[in-house]
């Protein structure tokens, strides 16, 4: 039926998951009023089959329960009852191969009471079912869904509020009732046993226990087992037995404390507990009360639902963030792991690890403080002597590096400026140098594209850091089978000027002649390859003494003053873009460079011309200070490793879930990561051994999304920047934005033919609460869809942070989404900004209080002022503040400001009159 005219028209909802039912292969969940079905598929397809809006009204739906024995002899075909707050529906579901159709078999049914809890039962007729139904005064009630009307009413002597509620039995007579009080206990009763024209039940049974409000029960007849959640954050499991048996021993045989805050529900299986909370943690215990899993992805601050697919051990979780996922219950995800120690004081007891590498998943090399070097086999766990060298004692460097013939090459730096280079199975035939006359700050082998694809000889790069921030680049050629053919210095760089002036990763650029290099300092370096500088006189000396100091040649490999003013400077520098602690990784994909450091994130950059163009910046989970690396999966899905406090975490930004947990203890100067899609490996050096992390995956992943999740906290502002139209043209896409007090902006599309909601991007440079946002050269077609969409993004919000990006929406046929959108960080500004900066701070006082931007709005454009852009902005110390904003240089500066409100301005606008625009 069409809406009336003049009535809008709801076309998606997005808000908690509050129900969730497995039927067959679908998946139905209650989000708001809304009915949503999914279809999981094998393989792991994961299809919105049927939205259906409105199916309580203007109730939530908090519970679907499904007729156990079918009323329908088709397979494909079941009845299942909705209820929450104080409405239920009946519908009939059918499911075929291209479509999902229902049947409503009541209409709206509205009661006087919450309902807690549906139960279908026999009704007063044999062939005949009604609804029981556990209300929010501790009454029971038998309703006929079919004419709308209550068969019976009954309710307990205990007369109080429950705020969970668990119906048991086939039919009214043996039907049982355990429902959790305020009162912190656990009453049953059985609803047929009522007396008196009043019709109350006596309290059969009291459960006592928990020091909170129960917040879900659980009953398994199979085990006779009764399961309770509560707000003390335990679960509790007790032996009841039958529980339509009278007078039963109630034994508590249970307590498992492991949420961080309240627990929501809790579900028994035949050989597990599952419980969700408000920690938005999933945990699967066994019987013995260990925890055996637990799932960590969801947004924000709960975990609303849980469903089990039995038959394919799949957990389904809706969250408060509107998101819904998919988990292994066991086997599909990691078949297995170990975190074993090496035992390497028992291999040999002569020094202890200093450093290590891992060449691959199989082989691990290590490097001890008097110059041995080892190798450890991970598949035959079998420990290697390789070489030493008495030199390369007490302070060493190693690094290795595998060739596409599976070849192995090692290197090594010492104290007094020398290099080993040699293959791992050919350590004898090592090549030696005198680089420097100091110590050797860093070592990095780096592979390179050959220019001449008709080159057929193995080559890699080798970078050194030496004294005075002196960068060499060392071209190693390679014979066929392995060896070390020679090593040739090809040109000297000089870093920056700092404290600590040594490189820590390097990459090169495909495109032009050039590569990134990040230093200790923070810092990212771009530079000019080139053609070689170096004479070509300079190459490897085999035995060599070392101990002259005089001797001439090497006197002219240990200087750089062969170095003109202004030789070998970077091209282009991002002066301390990830802090004092130093950048720990670069990697080029896909025609972005991408960088990680020790203050917490990681960033996008693009390489226009000869400058570094940061793009966005982003930090991951909460408390991973160290970021170590990027690894980009197969399916193009990007990885974050760090250290998070104690433990090196495996964190995928796309489904918010840490894919492996290590308790190593914390940050490591020396350790190594690498991954397959059968293994993953991490070693590190810990009291004197070392230990070995192993992770044997699955072919499927850990989690699928079933529904992207929207924001973890509460929306504070909503705008509409454009909309694109397909490359075929027949499609429409709106593009919204929406900012949320979990620090985030989130850019979605929305396709409202078939009303779904695609997430494009996400932004989190926010330290707080994002409050308010404004677009500046959105719609700029006068409405019309466009095939790309630009626009200046401003976000504003607590701690006086504001933010400006640039947003580039463009077609891509490869997402789900069919756009992909392109964040260009622009600017960042803060009032306080020298506050932060300020030394001493303890013996100071902040004058100026803690200004929130509650309104942000653009006032004059370049067309209508000839001037930057200017943004005005509403605050809560009851100011109202011009900003000169300068995209060129990046800047926002402070124009003037106004106290004329003596409390907090909420909302700044501009209005538009026949002279100009004016602000208010």
């Amino acid at each position: 039926m069409e809406p009336p005219v003049g009535k809008a028209q709801s076309l998606l909802l997005l808000a908690p998951v509050t129900a969730l039912q497995c039927v067959g292969d679908q998946v139905l969940a209650g989000e708001g009023p809304n009915l949503l079905i999914y279809c999981l598929e094998s393989g792991g397809q994961l299809v919105v089959t049927k939205f259906v809006p409105s199916v309580l009204s203007h109730y939530y739906i908090h519970g679907i329960r499904e007729l156990p024995s079918p009323s329908s002899t088709k397979a494909s075909e079941t009845t299942v009852a909705v209820f929450g707050s104080k409405g239920l529906r009946v519908l009939t579901l059918s499911w075929g191969e291209k479509a999902v159709s229902l049947t409503w078999m009541s209409q709206l049914c509205e009661l006087h009471d919450w309902i807690w809890d549906l139960h279908w039962v026999q009704g007063p007729g044999k062939a005949t079912l009604a609804l029981a139904l556990a209300l929010g005064h501790n009454s029971v009630v038998l309703y006929d869904h079919i004419h709308q009307q209550t068969l019976q009413e009954v309710h307990c002597e205990e007369t109080c509020i429950i705020y969970s509620a668990c119906l048991v039995g086939k039919d009214w007579q043996e039907l049982v009732l355990v429902a959790g009080t305020v009162f912190n206990q656990l009453v049953i009763w059985h609803p047929a046993d009522f007396t008196g024209e009043e019709r109350r039940v006596k309290v059969e049974r009291r459960i006592n226990g928990h020091d909170g409000v129960i917040f879900s029960i659980c009953y398994l007849e199979s085990k006779g087992l009764l399961a309770s959640a509560s707000d003390d954050r335990s679960i509790r499991v007790w032996r009841v037995g039958d529980l339509r048996a009278p007078l039963s021993l109630v034994q508590c045989i249970l307590v498992c404390y492991g949420h961080q805050s309240r627990v929501w529900s809790i579900q028994l299986l035949d050989s597990y507990i599952v419980s969700i909370g408000e920690d938005s943690a999933c945990i699967v215990w066994n019987y013995i009360g260990e925890i055996v899993q637990t799932f960590k992805g969801h947004k924000g601050r709960s975990i609303r639902a849980v469903a089990v697919h039995r038959t394919q051990a799949w957990l389904v979780t809706g969250g408060a963030d509107s998101g819904i996922r998919l988990w292994p219950l066991l086997g599909n995800g990691l078949l297995g792991n170990s975190l074993l120690p090496l035992s390497f004081s028992s291999f040999t007891k002569k020094g202890s690890p200093k450093a290590l590498t891992l060449v691959s998943s199989s082989w691990l090399l290590v490097m001890t403080d008097i110059g041995a070097v080892y190798l450890y086999d991970l598949t035959i766990k079998q420990w290697k002597f390789i070489l030493d060298d008495i030199n390369y004692q007490s302070y060493n460097l190693l690094d290795a590096v595998q060739l596409p013939g599976g070849s192995v090459i090692c290197a090594l730096g010492n104290l007094e400026g020398h290099i080993k280079i040699f293959p791992l199975h050919y350590p004898q035939e090592a090549k030696e140098l005198k680089i420097y006359k100091g110590k050797v700050h860093g070592l990095s082998w780096v592979t390179r594209q050959p220019q001449d694809p008709l080159r057929h000889d193995s080559c890699c790069a080798l970078f050194l850091s030496g004294p005075d921030g002196v960068l060499s680049w060392l071209d190693v050629s390679f014979c066929p089978l392995g060896r070390v053919d020679k090593v040739v210095e090809r040109r000297r760089y000089v870093l920056p000027l700092c404290k600590q002036r040594w490189h820590t990763c390097l990459t090169f650029l495909p495109q032009g002649d050039f590569f990134v290099c990040g230093d200790r300092r923070g810092s990212l370096l771009l530079f000019f390859c080139g053609a070689a500088t170096v004479k070509p006189g300079r190459e490897e000396r085999g035995e060599r003494e070392r101990g002259s100091s005089t001797d001439g040649d090497e006197s002219d490999h240990g200087s750089d003053h062969s170095l003109s003013p202004g030789e070998g400077a970077p091209v282009d520098l991002l002066y301390g873009i990830h802090g004092k602690q130093g950048v720990t990784s670069v990697t080029y994909h896909k025609g972005y460079v991408y960088s990680t450091g020790r203050d917490g994130s990681f960033q996008q950059l693009s390489v226009l011309g000869q400058r570094l163009q940061p793009l966005w910046k982003q930090k991951p989970c909460k408390g991973m200070d160290w970021v170590a690396g990027l690894s980009f999966a197969p399916d193009g899905n990007l990885l974050v490793l760090g250290f998070h406090s104690t433990d090196f975490v495996v964190w995928s930004p796309r489904t918010h879930e840490k894919l492996h947990v290590v308790p190593c203890g914390g940050g490591h100067r020396s350790w190594g990561y690498t991954s397959t899609p059968a293994t993953m490996v991490f070693a590190y050096i810990k009291a004197g051994d070392v230990m070995v992390y192993q992770a044997q995956e699955g072919g499927s992943s850990c989690q699928a999304v079933l529904k992207e999740s929207l924001h973890g906290r509460e929306l504070t502002c909503v705008r509409y920047v454009g909309s694109v139209k397909s490359q075929e043209g027949n499609t429409i896409t709106d593009i919204l934005v929406t900012s949320s007090e979990d620090t985030t902006v989130n850019i979605l599309a929305f396709v409202a033919a078939s009303s779904t909601v695609f997430l494009l991007a996400t932004i989190n440079n926010h330290i707080s609460n994002v409050r308010t946002l404004a677009l500046w050269e959105a719609n700029t077609n006068g409405g019309e869809p466009e095939a790309n969409l630009r626009t200046l993004l401003f976000s504003a919000g607590s701690r006086a942070e504001m933010q400006c990006y640039r947003l580039l929406v463009t077609p891509d046929p490869t997402t789900p989404a069919g756009l992909t959108c392109q964040v260009t960080h622009l600017i960042s500004h803060r009032l306080d900004e020298h506050w932060d900066r300020q030394r001493n701070k303890h013996k100071l006082i902040k004058m100026d209080p803690e200004t929130r931007y509650m309104s942000i709005v653009v006032v004059t454009s370049p067309q209508q002022s000839g001037l930057s852009l200017v943004l005005a902005a509403a605050c809560s110390d009851g100011s109202v503040k011009l900003f000169l904003v300068d995209e060129l240089a990046r800047k926002l500066q402070l124009l003037a400001e106004s106290f004329y409100h003596q409390r907090c301005v909420l909302k700044v606008q501009t209005f538009t009159y026949e002279a100009g625009t004016r602000t208010r």
